[in-house]
């Protein structure tokens, strides 16, 4: 069911928030009903989710025996249930029924975050007119936000800088060297990269998206060319912001170790050097998926396994990795590259294309 902000307004610390946050994070939360007995969650569990109680009541039950009883209708009930990780306690319906809404923990944060940054007398990036800070909002759902911290949020805006773009201005282009990071603000833009027919275009980016991070992690040129098709404005962040701000967590990282056991376990390889290296020295059971066509190609995998991600050094794996977090894939990438984890794994005869 949909959600009302007056019913979040009521609600700490939502009820200190912009409108136009609380509306967001309305737009965001889902809200169910449920009857005496339910299960709301078990003591042990861990997930992503903030739960209060928009009505009814609910019993903690501690395993140590200690129970904690939650009323909607007090002032204790305005707080999330057992919001601490994992869950403390198993939460149970009391009530004839009980209705709860939900909201994404990470998300519920960020918007927080960034209710409480642009308060600041000193913030330059907050615009008070209606509408003009959906590009935020949109910024901050994208897998790029997904694992940046809410410190990293704050040094974020600190260091973004804004410009004014036109249609027809080459933002970034194929080839060259990476320099920034980029998120439209206002406007509109083309992807195109350069195929064996011509220049083709193959996405469009709108208000909030966010372009430039695959170069920038993965330490290499260009991979495509972005145009503008519209008047607007970036907000952009230098490599060495990028690399001190968002680099770090942008990337779930395995040891050679872990690795190893993931792959036993069922997950798949990917090797994202060229060809030719792969065909040198290759992880055994390794699928090969240069970076350069990693975008064309990753679509095809079953976004019901986990993959572990490996280069040389772990430059393009960072990269790939992030492509395919963006896009929901459960991806981690190997710590320092093929050398680590042959020593974890079975190896297999060079001249068969696999670990020497």
């Amino acid at each position: 069911m949909s959600v009302n902000t007056t019913d979040l307004a009521k609600l700490y610390p939502l009820d200190s928030l912009r409108p136009e946050n609380l509306e967001q994070l309305a737009r965001e939360a889902a809200s169910e009903e449920f009857g005496k007995g339910a299960v709301l969650f078990t003591a042990g569990e861990t997930d992503e989710q903030t739960i209060f109680v928009l009505a009814g009541r609910i019993r903690g039950d501690y395993p140590d025996g200690k129970i904690k009883e939650t009323d909607a209708a007090t002032l204790q009930g305005r707080y999330a249930l057992g919001d601490m990780q994992p869950r403390r306690f198993t939460a149970t319906v009391t009530s004839i029924s009980a209705t709860i809404v939900r909201l994404d923990r990470r998300y519920m944060e960020k918007i927080i975050c960034w209710d409480q940054l642009s308060r600041a007398e000193n913030f330059k990036h907050y615009d008070p007119a209606p509408e003009a800070n959906r590009w935020v909002f949109r910024l901050l759902q994208s897998r790029v936000m997904h694992k940046l911290p809410t410190a990293g949020i704050e040094r974020m805006f600190q260091r973004f800088e804004q410009v004014d773009v036109r249609a027809g201005e080459v933002i970034v282009r194929e080839g060259e060297e990476a320099d920034y990071f980029y998120v439209i603000k206002d406007g509109a833009a083309s992807v195109s990269k350069s195929l064996e027919t011509g220049d083709s275009v193959v996405a469009y980016l709108v208000r909030g998206d966010s372009f430039g991070e695959d170069a920038l992690l993965a330490n290499t040129v260009r991979n495509a060319t972005v145009t503008m098709i519209k008047d607007g404005k970036l907000m952009r962040l230098a490599k060495r912001g990028f690399d001190e701000v968002m680099k770090p967590p942008a990337v779930d990282w395995l040891t050679p170790g872990k690795a190893s056991i993931m792959a036993r376990q069922g997950a798949v390889v990917l090797d994202v050097r060229m060809p030719e290296e792969f065909q040198q020295r290759a992880i055994k059971g390794a699928i090969n998926t240069p970076l350069y066509t990693f975008r064309e190609t990753v679509a095809e995998f079953d976004r019901g396994k986990k993959y572990v991600i490996y280069c040389n050094t772990g430059e393009r794996s960072a990269a790939a990795a992030f492509i395919m977090s963006k896009m929901g894939f459960d991806a981690y990438a190997l710590q320092g590259g093929i050398s680590g984890m042959i020593k974890q794994i079975d190896r297999k005869p060079e001249a068969q294309a696999k670990v020497d």
